[in-house]
C-alpha cells in the first residue's frame, strides 16, 4: 500500500527546504541566470543542510538515510526555488550516490569522505551524447581494455561542470555492456568546452571529448563487479521528474497569485472562466505527475524494477512542466515575456527537460 503522507522527518525537510528555497534560492536565481554561474556561498549553505551527505553510508561519514522518496521531495522543493541552483546544489550526488551504491570498498573509502566533510564539493556525471539517437543504455563512447587499464573514446554533452570538479563519472560501452568509469577532470585526452543553453543558464555545463583517455582498471565503477547503469538512469529520471514537478508548481503558484491580483474590467482575472479553468488544469496535471514520480521512487526504495515507472514519470513531468510554464506566461500576458518576472525563466528552464537525461540522482 502507498502512503501519500510524508513522515515527520520528511515533513520537517520539506518545511526547511521550502523556507530556504523561498528566502535564499529565489533571491539568487535571477542573478545566477544572468551571470551564468552559481553563487559559491549559496552552494556552501546547501552543503551545510546535508542534502547529499545525509544519504551516504555512516561508515564514510554520512547519515545513512538514503531514500529515493525523500530525495524526490528534496529535488522538487529545491527546483521550486530555481532549477539551475537545484541541479548545482545536488551535483555532489552525481558522483557520490553511484559510488555509494556500486563502488568498491577502495572507491568508497577514497571518494565518499570528500562529500561528507566540510565545504561544498561538486560532482559530475556524463551520460548524454551529442547525437540525435542518444541512448543512455547503449553509449557510443567506448572503453577498451588495455592490460591493466582502459582507454576511453567518445563524446558527451550536458555535463555539469562546477568549479572544483576533479572527477567525472563517464558511461561507456565495455565489450557490449554499459558501464561507468571514474575519470580525473585533468586526465590526458579529456577536453571540455562550455555549453550555452536557453535555460538553466546558471548551471555551468560542458561538452566533453574523450580522445584515448587512459584510466587504470580500478577506475571502473565497482571495479571487477561493475555497476548497474540502468538503475542509475532510473534514479536520474525520478530526480528529473521531481524537479520538473517543482518547476511546474512554481510557475503555477506565481501565475495563480498574479491572477488573483491582476484586474481586468473591474474584477480579478482569476474570476474569468478561461483563466480559472487553465489554472485548475495546471493543478490537476501537477498532482498527477507528482504521484507518478513518487510511485517510481517508492519502487526504487524497495529494490524493485522501476524502469517503466521512472520512464513514465519523467515523460509525463516533462510534458506537464512545459505546458504549465507556457500557461503561466499566458496568464501573465505581456508581463510574462518580460525578464523581470519569473514565468519567462520558468519556461526557458522547463524547455530543457526534453533533452535532460542524468543531471541529478535520488
Amino acid at each position: 500500500m502507498y502512503d501519500f503522507e510524508p513522515d515527520e522527518e520528511q515533513a520537517l525537510i520539506i518545511e526547511t527546504l521550502h523556507g530556504f528555497a523561498e528566502n535564499e534560492i529565489r533571491n539568487a536565481a535571477r542573478e545566477a541566470d544572468e551571470a551564468g554561474a552559481l553563487p559559491q556561498k549559496l552552494l556552501d549553505a546547501t552543503h551545510e543542510l546535508g542534502l547529499v551527505a545525509n544519504a551516504l553510508p555512516e561508515e564514510h561519514g554520512g547519515g545513512g538515510a538514503r531514500s529515493a522518496v525523500t530525495g524526490a521531495l528534496v529535488a522538487e522543493e529545491l527546483a521550486w526555488g530555481d532549477l539551475a541552483i537545484a541541479l548545482g546544489a545536488l551535483s555532489p550526488a552525481l558522483l557520490a550516490l553511484p559510488v555509494a551504491e556500486f563502488g568498491s570498498d577502495a572507491q568508497k573509502s577514497e571518494i565518499l569522505p570528500r562529500f561528507t566533510g566540510t565545504g561544498f564539493r561538486p560532482g559530475s556525471l556524463a551520460i548524454s551524447e551529442p547525437r540525435h539517437d542518444s541512448d543512455p543504455f547503449r553509449p557510443r563512447t567506448t572503453a577498451k581494455r588495455d592490460g591493466d587499464a582502459y582507454i576511453l573514446s567518445g563524446a558527451k554533452t550536458l555535463v555539469p561542470w562546477l568549479d572544483g570538479t576533479d572527477r567525472v563519472l563517464v558511461s561507456a560501452d565495455d565489450g557490449g555492456e554499459a558501464q561507468a568509469f571514474l575519470v580525473p577532470a585533468d586526465a590526458d585526452g579529456l577536453s571540455h568546452e562550455k555549453a550555452d543553453f536557453m535555460g538553466i543558464r546558471g548551471l555551468p555545463t560542458v561538452d566533453l571529448v574523450l580522445s584515448d583517455v587512459r584510466v587504470p582498471a580500478a577506475a571502473r565503477l565497482g571495479e571487477a563487479a561493475g555497476c548497474d547503469l540502468g538503475r542509475l538512469i532510473d534514479s536520474g529520471r525520478v530526480a528529473l521528474a521531481a524537479m520538473a514537478v517543482g518547476v511546474a508548481r512554481a510557475a503555477f503558484e506565481v501565475s495563480r497569485d498574479y491572477a488573483k491580483e491582476r484586474e481586468a474590467f473591474g474584477s480579478p482575472i482569476a474570476t474569468k472562466q478561461v483563466i480559472a479553468f487553465k489554472l485548475a488544469d495546471m493543478a490537476i496535471e501537477i498532482d498527477g505527475a507528482r504521484l507518478l514520480c513518487w510511485e517510481a521512487a517508492w519502487r526504487l526504495d524497495r529494490g524493485l524494477d522501476a524502469r517503466r515507472e521512472a520512464t513514465l514519470a519523467v515523460d509525463q513531468a516533462r510534458r506537464i512542466s512545459l505546458a504549465v510554464t507556457d500557461g503561466a506566461v499566458q496568464v501573465f500576458g505581456g508581463h510574462g515575456y518580460i525578464r523581470d518576472y519569473l514565468p519567462e525563466m520558468h519556461l526557458r528552464n522547463a524547455s530543457g527537460f526534453a533533452c535532460f537525461e542524468a543531471l541529478a540522482l535520488v
